[in-house]
């Protein structure tokens, strides 16, 4: 039988990015996932920054139970214990830190349920092992970089890694962080920018992401 972490794992590491992003606006919030979710996106991460987070993912929740089969959604930025309980009670399918957490990890972990922290040093790395995570979230990507990984990836073995911060659209860096050995790319405000959030231009957000799934499509065949 398939544990909920590794149906969780399955379907970010098959669509191959993890698209992630904020905004206070509640219809902004929804249109964004609408978006996403047309381009093909079946996880998304949403940020807990700010007042309105808890209140928007459950709106999202919402309309992800009557408009949008089989999408895994996801709550990011959990520093504690009560944040992770509250987008639990909240519906949340997944977790995801900025840093490795141990109460948020026995917590989640216990519960069959992913936690990926963000991780920087192979000191954390480990402490995040031993606890019983497989998901590594490598942050920030852009100051750690490829070669970073490649120097570490032969020291854990059972471990997948996926990059956030920093990430771009483009061919060319999402291919040299897959030849490091990434299983996904987390990827933000380089996807779903302030800008086009600001303009409510979904449809280039859409365009974008279609874009995007397929360059990864092409990296891996």
């Amino acid at each position: 039988m398939t544990t909920n972490i590794q149906k969780v794992s399955d379907a970010i590491v098959q669509q191959g990015i993890l698209p992630l992003y904020f905004n206070a606006d509640e219809n902004v919030t929804l249109e964004v996932l609408r978006s996403l979710y047309k381009a093909g996106i079946r996880a998304v991460e949403y940020t807990n920054r700010g007042e309105a987070a808890l209140q928007n993912f459950k709106k999202m929740v919402g309309i992800r139970d009557t408009e949008m089969p089989n999408l895994l959604l996801g709550i990011g930025t959990i520093k504690n214990k009560t944040q992770a309980e509250n987008f639990e009670k909240a519906g949340a399918d997944f977790f995801i830190s900025p840093g490795f957490v141990p109460e948020v990890a026995a917590y989640l972990i216990a519960k069959d349920l992913f936690y990926s922290p963000g991780c920087m040093t192979p000191s954390e790395i480990i402490a995040a092992e031993n606890a019983g995570v497989g998901f590594i979230k490598l942050f920030p990507g852009n100051m750690l970089g490829p070669d970073f990984l490649s120097g570490i990836k032969d020291i854990f073995p059972n471990l997948l890694f996926m990059p956030t911060g920093g990430v771009d659209t483009t061919k060319e860096n999402i291919e040299g962080w897959y030849k490091a050995g990434v299983s996904a790319v987390g990827m933000g405000s380089k996807l779903v920018s302030k800008k086009l959030m600001a303009d409510k231009d979904y449809a280039a957000i859409e365009t974008e992401t279609r874009k995007v799934l397929d360059v990864i499509k092409s990296i891996k065949n």
